[in-house]
């Protein structure tokens, strides 16, 4: 089986890597040696040992007979979209790590590749190496999913661990974090949420077999977040951590991203450094939990590359993916209910009066209070602070 490797960055270069270390086990669970053709980039790679693969014209590929497989690492909708459409017109299957892709256009690109009797697949876009899109799709399908929570992003966890181990400051984590090339030089999508936001609608949409787009999902970053607040978790025996949630309401779902305190006996209070951790709750599974490195190079290449051995095994077989393109309506989360920490400068007095029923916590800042209030939906929540001067509230999980 020849494959082309569609943008030879740090996922791409992976799949190569990957493809030539565990060539013979590849080519054992595949049914035949799988070998790289072309590798699709803008960029030429003097030097590099894959060189002479390098080509820039995707057409290249879309009119080779001989590819049957295309790796998609290039990252973005556009020109992703385009390629990977072609591709799958073409009659050639597709694996793409490519969460930006899939989030606005993966049931677009399922039901072309269905109609082509070809695959498009995604298990590294979620999770990085952690396998949750095919348990999703194979092994959890006699379930209904009630709730899919996780850690997802590897970079926010990381700043957050490293702010409760050593008491650091935000800028001070961030900057840490893109020195080790955890962040990004423009860290926007991981520290505001946007990342894990659109990975909780590919979850989502995974769950309910509908469109979930990622712009209806209510996100909030860990931009707030101080040493102060994390003391304050500490002092609970909660840990801080930035949670993607989604929660079966009825017949849809109530999605969230936004940093929680969680008590230290809840399975995701114990994920820390750059790992990532999913924990879903079925009604008749009960729980279950998927830990493992979310991003790097290789654990990356690796779903990646288990995509393209699948797709080896079903030639000429479409793999049913249950998400159309009806869209989700989403439960507006305004209307949900959590539980609150939250820090003023108001007195306990005005807060008891604005909530009514509360649950101090000890002060840890002079001329503050703190207490917990809910369950309470979001919507009285935002009412009732608009009462005080808050410095901060969290939500606890």
């Amino acid at each position: 089986m020849k494959i082309a490797v569609m943008g030879y960055g740090t996922i791409g270069s992976g799949v190569v890597d990957v493809l030539k270390i565990n060539r013979d086990k590849i080519a054992r669970t595949a049914g035949e040696e799988v070998s790289v053709k072309y590798i699709l980039d803008l960029r030429d790679f003097p030097g590099d040992p894959m060189e002479k693969y390098v080509i820039h014209d995707y057409q290249t590929i879309v009119n080779d007979p001989e590819v049957g497989v295309v790796v998609e690492t290039m990252g973005g909708v556009e020109p992703a979209y385009t390629f990977v459409k072609a591709m799958l017109e073409a009659g050639k299957q597709v694996a793409t790590s490519n969460k930006n892709l899939v989030a606005a256009k993966g049931a677009e690109l399922i039901k072309i590749a269905r109609e082509h009797n070809v695959n498009f697949q995604f298990e590294a876009s979620v999770g990085g190496g952690i396998p949750i899109i095919r348990p999703l799709n194979k092994c959890l399908t006699a379930d209904e999913i009630e709730e899919i929570t996780g850690i997802l992003n590897g970079t926010t966890n990381y700043m957050m661990t490293k702010m409760t181990e050593e008491g650091a400051e935000f800028d001070a984590v961030l900057k840490d974090a893109q020195n080790k090339g955890y962040a990004e030089k423009d860290p926007t999508a991981d520290i505001e949420g946007h990342d894990p936001c659109r990975k909780i609608a590919i979850l989502t949409s995974m769950v309910c077999g509908k469109q979930v787009d990622f712009e209806d999902i209510h996100c909030e970053g860990i931009t707030k977040i101080t040493p102060t607040d994390i003391a304050y978790a500490k002092s609970m025996n909660r840990s801080i951590k930035l949670l993607a949630s989604s929660k079966k309401v009825g017949s849809s779902f109530s999605a969230m991203v936004a940093p929680f305190m969680l008590p230290a006996e809840h399975p995701l209070s114990g994920v820390n450094g750059v790992f990532n951790g999913i924990f879903i709750h079925g009604n008749v599974l009960g729980d279950a939990m998927f830990y493992g490195s979310g991003a790097g190079k290789l654990p990356t290449a690796s779903a990646v590359v288990a995509d393209v051995v699948d797709m080896v095994k079903h030639q000429h077989t479409n793999i049913f993916i249950d998400w159309s393109e009806e869209k989700m309506q989403l439960v507006d989360y305004k209307d949900s209910k959590s539980c609150f920490f939250v820090r003023t400068t108001s007195s306990l007095e005005d807060a008891k009066r604005a909530f009514g029923t509360i649950d101090e916590v000890p002060s840890l800042v002079e001329g503050e209070v703190a207490f917990t209030v809910g369950p309470i939906t979001e919507a009285d929540f935002e009412a009732a602070a608009e009462h005080l001067q808050v410095v901060n509230r969290i939500r606890l999980g």
